[in-house]
C-alpha cells in the first residue's frame, strides 16, 4: 500500500529547536547526509547567522515520524530565492530523505518544495555528487538547471601508510621522514573528550588566528558569531559521533587543535589552528594533521577523506581526486526568468575568472622573458 505523507512548512525558531530528536533519527537513516545537515550544525548556524522571519523548514512525515526535510531560508537579494541553511561556512548543502522510504518520500518533498517556492527560485548550492537533493532534481517538473559549484579534493579513506604509498617514491620518502621528525620531536596527539570540547575549540580559534597573523585569513573565522556557532554545535556533534576534536602537544603545551567532521560516507578536515613554533621546530603541520585525519576516516566504513572546498596547491601534493560540487536550480514557470538570470551570472563570472587567469599567465610569461 502506498504510504500517505503529510508536509509542513516550519518557520518558527522554537519549533526548529524542538525537532532535534526526530531530525537526528532521520539524519541517521540518510546515507548521503554530511555533518553539515545535522541538526546540531544547522540549528546552531541559524542562531548565529539566521534572520528573523526567513526560516523555511519543509518537513515530510509518515504519521508522526520525519521521513524527509529540506532546511531552507528565504533571501531577497540578489534575487528572491530559497537557499539551504548553513551558508558559506558549510562545505555541502543538501536535504535529508529516509533511505527506507525511497521515491515516495522524495515525491512528497518535491511537491512540497514546489508549493513552498511560490515566487522564489530554489537554489541548492554546494551539493556533493550523490546528494539526496539530486533525487528531487530528477523529479522536478518545472524549469531546472545544473551548474558546477566549488571543487572539493578527496582521498581514499585509508591509513596514512597507504596514502603515502600512493605518492611517487621520492615524495613518499620525504613524507616518511617528516613523520619520523614528528616522532623525534615528541609531538603527541589526543582525542578531546566531550566535556573538554568547548575549551579545545576556543584554543583552536586562538591558534588559528595566531598562525595567520600578518597574512590573509578568512575573516569570518575570527568573528565572535563563528566562535559561538562552532562551540555550540561541535559539542553535540562529538557526542553523537559526527565530529572529533584532536589536540597536539609538544613539551606538554597544546600547539595545535584540529576539527574533523564525520559522516557515514566521508570524513573531512574542517578547521585547525597551529602555533608557529611547530614550523620553527621544522614540524610539517600538513603531514601531522593528515595523519590524524586518516586515522579518524578509516573507521566506520567511510569511502572518502575529504579535504573539503578549495583547490590550494598544497592539497595536490597528496594526489587527491577532484570532486565538483553541483548547484541545482529549481524554478516554476513563473520564476523561470530568475533561473535564467542566475545561469547567465554564473557563466559571466566563469568567463571573468578565465580571463583573469589568462592575463596572469601572460604576465608571468612576459616577466619570465625579461629576466
Amino acid at each position: 500500500m502506498k504510504p500517505t505523507f503529510t508536509t509542513e512548512l516550519v518557520t518558527d525558531e522554537q519549533a526548529f529547536a524542538a525537532l532535534a530528536p526526530a531530525w537526528g533519527r532521520l539524519y541517521q537513516r540518510c546515507a548521503s547526509a554530511t555533518p553539515f545537515q545535522s541538526h546540531a550544525w544547522l540549528h546552531s548556524w541559524w542562531l548565529s547567522y539566521g534572520r528573523r522571519g526567513r526560516l523555511r523548514l519543509l518537513l515530510v512525515r509518515d504519521g508522526g515520524e520525519l521521513v524527509a526535510a529540506a532546511p531552507l531560508m528565504a533571501v531577497r537579494r540578489p534575487l528572491p530565492a530559497l537557499v539551504p541553511l548553513g551558508g558559506a561556512i558549510s562545505d555541502y548543502g543538501d536535504v535529508l530523505v529516509d533511505d527506507e522510504q525511497g521515491e515516495h518520500a522524495v515525491a512528497a518533498l518535491t511537491e512540497g518544495l514546489a508549493a513552498a517556492a511560490r515566487t522564489a527560485l530554489i537554489d541548492f548550492r554546494e551539493v556533493r555528487p550523490g546528494g539526496a537533493v539530486e533525487q528531487v532534481y530528477e523529479r522536478w517538473h518545472g524549469p531546472r538547471r545544473r551548474v558546477s559549484d566549488s571543487v572539493c579534493l578527496e582521498l581514499p579513506a585509508v591509513p596514512m601508510d597507504e596514502l603515502v604509498a600512493r605518492l611517487p617514491s621520492a615524495k613518499a620518502q620525504r613524507v616518511r621522514a617528516k613523520l619520523r621528525k614528528l616522532t623525534a620531536l615528541g609531538v603527541e596527539r589526543q582525542v578531546v573528550c566531550p566535556e573538554e570540547v568547548d575549551s579545545a575549540l576556543r584554543r583552536l580559534l586562538e591558534l588559528h588566528q595566531l598562525q595567520w597573523q600578518g597574512r590573509k585569513v578568512t575573516g569570518e573565522h575570527l568573528r565572535t558569531r563563528f566562535c559561538e556557532h562552532l562551540v555550540r554545535s561541535v559539542g553535540p556533534m562529538v557526542r553523537s559521533g559526527d565530529a572529533v576534536v584532536t589536540e597536539f602537544r609538544l613539551d606538554d603545551d597544546v600547539v595545535a587543535v584540529d576539527l574533523t567532521l564525520l559522516s557515514r560516507r566521508l570524513a573531512g578536515g574542517y578547521l585547525y589552528g597551529a602555533h608557529p613554533r611547530l614550523r620553527e621546530r621544522k614540524a610539517d603541520v600538513a603531514v601531522m594533521l593528515l595523519d590524524a585525519c586518516a586515522e579518524h576516516s578509516r573507521s566506520g566504513g567511510r569511502a572518502a577523506l575529504s579535504l573539503l572546498r578549495g583547490n590550494e596547491p598544497y592539497k595536490h601534493h597528496w594526489r587527491p581526486e577532484p570532486v565538483v560540487n553541483q548547484r541545482l536550480l529549481l524554478a516554476r514557470r513563473r520564476t523561470a526568468p530568475l533561473l535564467s538570470a542566475v545561469v547567465c551570472d554564473v557563466a559571466a563570472r566563469r568567463r571573468g575568472k578565465e580571463l583573469l587567469l589568462r592575463l596572469e599567465q601572460r604576465r608571468e610569461r612576459d616577466g619570465g622573458g625579461r629576466s
